[in-house]
């Protein structure tokens, strides 16, 4: 059976990319595609607690934050996205190992050592799309659409670098797709459906 692709949507929150991951997964299901959208940090024992964390504005301490994120990405790989690639379903991840080296790289680790670990334990996504955006521009559009404010990660300069980081990751690894988020749900969305077909 062929495998299945992965295909992971990253960026700022406010970029838009939850809307897009579940509009590209939608229309490919009409397709005729089998799709697994799943996201990170899961719902898990780790993704909630990781959550818990965010909402609450009391940070932990950095190896340990660092801990959490791995330990979910561990159980949610082995249950979830390899298998399903496995099976040739096409996974459509909201958020995976490079918002931890761009969002852990901000906070203090070295982020080209936390990509090398990245790409050595788990699947190396087969498209990774990023959707740049200012980060002053998505928190303005988390702060207008209201819902859970996560005050650990909301931090204008903390997210300037978490972008900074994101954009050398694009430099360096060509299957890291710059998507402009700044446009129309609609005109990025045509930017996404460009850029990957499951059988290309």
């Amino acid at each position: 059976m062929k495998r299945g692709s992965l295909i992971t949507f990253e960026g700022l929150d406010g970029s838009g990319k939850s809307t897009q991951c579940l509009r590209l997964a939608s229309a490919l299901e009409e397709a005729g595609h089998r799709i697994v959208r799943t996201r990170e940090p899961t719902d898990g024992v780790w993704g909630q607690r990781i959550r818990a964390m965010a909402s609450s504005g009391q940070r932990v301490a950095p190896e340990e934050e660092l801990h959490w994120f791995v330990q979910d990405r561990r159980d949610h790989v082995r249950d979830v996205i390899v298998p399903a690639l496995e099976s040739g379903e096409h996974v459509l991840c909201d958020r995976y190992y490079h918002s931890t080296v761009a969002y852990q790289g901000a906070h203090g680790h070295d982020p080209w050592q936390l990509l090398e670990a990245a790409e050595a334990e788990f699947p190396v996504p087969d498209r990774t799309l990023w959707f740049a955006l200012p980060a002053r521009d998505g928190l303005e559009r988390v702060h207008a659409r209201g819902g859970t404010a996560e005050p650990v990660f909301e931090q204008l300069d903390f997210l300037e670098r978490v972008g900074e980081i994101f954009a050398a990751l694009a430099k360096r690894r060509p299957a890291i797709v710059r998507i402009d988020a700044g446009g129309s749900e609609a005109e990025v969305a045509t930017q996404v459906a460009a850029c990957w077909e499951p059988d290309g």
